[in-house]
């Protein structure tokens, strides 16, 4: 029998040589590869970061120009104190009543925002039929396309006169508008508490008991309450109430449109298990839509939030620009100041003098500024990572 020969040797050299220079090609190839590869992950980490770079050189350059100011004043006169007189001699920079108007304005229209955006929310995911939903759905972002000076020509030109002079009628009519579903929703789940608590022959009767007597005492507390409203003077239609209502709208496609894909994220499973279980519908979106979505929620309040908080010319130009606490302080009747009008109306006047106390002063606000969203934005994560451990454990 002949000896079998090795493929090696049965190749000739030209063949050896073709395919050394094949296995030369496929190193420098694979080597090609890996470059391009690191390149293109390189150029991805720095345009990720570059967003975290850009926020760090703005907390940067205002500190670094916040920081004389508080070297010539003191902590305690910036926030302890109401007598903001930039232009006195001494002039004095108390911020306590800029801050107050602040945290005046961005409670009034969150307390707006949030409850008609999450109803709104759930109305657009588990309630209205999906044709409807994405007709209404671009009719609540296009508010989010009005330019902010838009909606500050409204409340100053239409809704500050009429805020003035029929203030007490509307804000009559307001307390039934808003607190009829507010306090309704109110009444279902407390009825449906305290029918869970009765044995189960008497849930059916116990819940229409609740909901009448509790309907019963809601419905005269909101007449009380739209009495006492429709007594109100106005006096002045660029107040707080005013600026708190206009930003409450300008919030409301950002609260929509996030806690609507939070609760389009839920899913169907969670939706069809709760039916199974024999839950009904508003059982299923109460006790299992909301909280399985409720880290989406917190995110768009704290959106919200922050959105009021950035806001420059709706205040400027409707809030009154009143750098005094309201008597009393929680009046929303009454003109205000807030952090951004101030720095706004302020910077053109003082960036002249730049270096004095009065140029340093806005930018401690900035500072204040950005130190509260910063602060939303690590309170939001805290939230959804706690959320996120109870859903998996």
């Amino acid at each position: 029998m002949e000896r079998e020969q090795s493929p090696d040797r049965e190749q000739s050299p030209d063949a050896l040589a073709a395919r050394r220079s094949d296995l030369l090609m496929s190193a420098r190839a694979s080597r090609a590869k890996r470059v391009v590869a690191f390149a293109g992950q390189s150029l991805l980490f720095l345009l990720t970061s570059s967003s975290a770079i850009v926020v760090l050189f703005i907390f940067y350059f205002i500190f670094k120009d916040a920081l004389p100011f508080f070297q010539l004043r003191s902590l305690g006169e910036f926030l302890g104190s109401n007598r903001w007189y930039p232009t006195a001699s001494p002039p004095e920079f108390g911020s306590l009543a800029i801050f107050l108007g602040t945290g005046l304005v961005t409670l009034g229209s969150i307390v707006l925002a949030v409850p008609l955006g999450v109803s709104a929310a759930v109305c657009l995911s588990d309630i209205l039929p999906f044709g409807l939903r994405q007709a209404v759905k671009p009719v609540i972002e296009i508010l989010a396309a009005i330019p902010s000076v838009a909606y500050g020509f409204f409340a100053l030109v239409v809704f500050a006169p009429l805020l003035q002079e029929s203030g007490g009628r509307l804000l009559s009519v307001a307390v039934w508008l808003v607190g009829v579903p507010i306090c309704g929703l109110i009444v279902i789940v407390l009825s449906e508490s305290v029918a869970a608590r009765l044995p189960s022959e008497q849930r059916a009767g116990g819940r229409i008991v609740a909901m009448l007597l509790l309907g019963v005492l809601t419905v005269w507390g909101l007449y009380r309450a739209s009495r006492g409203a429709a007594g109100l003077e106005i006096v002045s239609g660029t107040n707080a109430l005013n600026v708190s209502i206009i930003l409450g709208i300008m919030a409301l496609p950002t609260v929509v449109s996030v806690s609507e894909d939070a609760l389009q994220a839920v899913g169907r499973e969670l939706r069809e298990g709760s039916y199974a279980l024999g839950a009904t519908r508003a059982e299923t979106i109460l006790r299992v839509v909301i909280p399985a979505a409720g880290s989406g929620i917190l995110a768009a309040v704290i959106l919200g939030i922050m959105r009021v908080i950035g806001e420059t010319m709706v205040v400027w130009m409707a809030s009154g620009n009143a750098a005094q606490i309201p008597d009393p302080w929680y009046n929303f009747l009454e003109p205000i100041r807030t952090l951004t009008a101030t720095i706004a109306g302020d910077m053109g006047e003082a960036d002249h003098v730049t270096g004095s106390a009065r140029y340093h002063v806005l930018f401690a606000m900035a500072l204040s500024l950005l130190a509260i969203s910063f602060a939303c934005n690590l309170a939001s994560e805290w939230v959804v990572r706690v959320q996120r451990k109870k859903l998996k454990g």
